[in-house]
């Protein structure tokens, strides 16, 4: 017979996922949100255009140039970058709530965005970088991509480099030869990191309950 272990209150985390563009890390971050129902994604806010399919509020906040500034240095965004002649960034107010209540909110950022959030957020951000498993697996991933061009593909591909550089500043590497050994790598780092003595908020009350109670 088995029961429903006690039901501990736990400070939500960030977990970020960050790679070069076309190392998986799209892929990776759908499937998890599909599979745990207690993640969910962040929506950030940006200036490009939406592409077929996406929806407003869904995908991306979509906002012009002149709002995102607004946003910027009103601090509305817990960080920002601009990428490829576009502004992307995090809106603070519906990250900072959901970790008070004890729910997990899963990041597409880029290294510059995971070094603004840790920097706001420290002790709540999981970091995450992916990577592909050779250059040649990344630029075959690329040039599959049919919203992008040829020009597109070598400017990510020149980028790729400099953003590998990073990868010591995170705090797992998963190398994506394999999308299931990757996604249960994944998998296996927010369960353990659920765990994490210093998330519990509410561990303290309970052994202290557990010790008067003994």
């Amino acid at each position: 017979m088995t029961t429903d272990g006690p039901t501990i209150e736990r400070r939500g985390l960030l977990l970020v996922l960050s790679s070069p563009s076309g190392a998986g890390k799209t892929t990776l971050a759908r499937r998890l949100i599909e599979e745990d129902a207690g993640l969910s994604m962040s929506i950030s806010a940006t200036t490009r255009p939406a592409r077929p399919g996406e929806v407003d509020g869904r995908d991306y906040h979509f906002v012009d140039e002149a709002r995102f500034k607004q946003m910027r240095e009103t601090g509305e965004l817990l960080e920002w970058a601009r990428v490829f002649d576009n502004f992307y960034g995090t809106p603070r107010e519906p990250v900072e709530a959901a970790t008070a209540q004890g729910r997990d909110i899963l990041f597409d950022i880029d290294w510059q965005g995971a070094q603004q959030l840790s920097e706001k957020m420290k002790h709540d951000v999981v970091r995450v970088f992916i990577l592909p498993p050779s250059v040649d697996a990344l630029a075959e991933r690329l040039k599959a991509r049919a919203q992008d061009s040829d020009e597109v593909v070598r400017a990510r591909m020149q980028k790729a480099s400099a953003e590998i550089s990073h990868w010591p500043e995170y705090d797992y590497v998963i190398v994506n030869t394999n999308l299931d050994a990757s996604a249960a790598g994944l998998k296996a780092i927010l369960a353990a990191e659920r765990l994490k003595r210093e998330r519990l908020d509410g561990l303290t009350g309970f052994v202290r309950e557990m010790q008067r109670t003994l």
